[in-house]
């Protein structure tokens, strides 16, 4: 049974600043690069099929971390956030008539300003996950993530997420089944493969 290890590409000047970032192709800052050195792919996901996002941050987080390129899938870009995208949802959310909610309240149907729906990001990345045949990594963003994981864990945008996405961790899905890892596998640290 093939295993899809999903994996958060590393900080960018956007995500420090708190700006959402959506399909803008903003790069990985040099600390995220320093940080992202120290670490490496555990087996047996050093040997896993290797995939990204096309954004720049994404690319460049599995080129660190596995040491070799990864293939690309357009549908592993990140959400649209439409006219949101290079804003702070803090700001966002302190203005009444701007539309924009808390992850909590979306469901599968909210959609940012000229941006994607969840319900649009499943429909564009499902064909992909299904076509998965072989244990694979995807470096990319956290709303994939989210999608990919909401339907693992039947989460449908509404109350508390089940599961909390971190940096420098494999966050694992059973598949064809969907069904979620209880915990994320972390990264291993480079020092300790010597």
């Amino acid at each position: 049974m093939p295993r899809l290890a999903l994996i958060r590409h590393g900080h960018t000047e956007w995500n420090r600043a708190g700006r959402i970032q959506g399909r803008s192709d903003i790069p990985l800052d040099d600390a995220a690069r320093k940080e992202l050195s120290e670490f490496a792919l555990p087996a047996p996901w050093d040997s896993a099929d290797l995939w990204a996002s096309p954004l720049h941050r994404a690319r460049e987080t599995a080129e660190i971390i596995a040491g070799r390129a990864p293939k690309t899938a357009p549908e592993l870009t990140e959400m649209n956030w439409g006219d949101w995208e290079g804003l702070r949802g803090v700001d966002l959310v302190e203005q009444p008539d701007s539309g924009f909610r808390h992850i909590e309240d979306w469901g599968w149907d909210y959609r940012p300003l000229n941006g994607e729906s969840p319900a649009e990001v499943w429909y564009r990345i499902e064909p992909w996950v299904k076509g998965i045949t072989t244990d694979t990594i995807a470096v990319c963003h956290i709303g994939i993530m989210r999608m990919i994981l909401a339907k693992a864990y039947g989460w449908d945008f509404s109350g508390p997420a089940p599961f909390r996405i971190k940096r420098n961790r494999l966050f694992v899905v059973d598949l064809p089944d969907m069904r979620p890892w209880p915990d994320p596998v972390r990264l291993i640290k480079r020092a300790s493969l010597a």
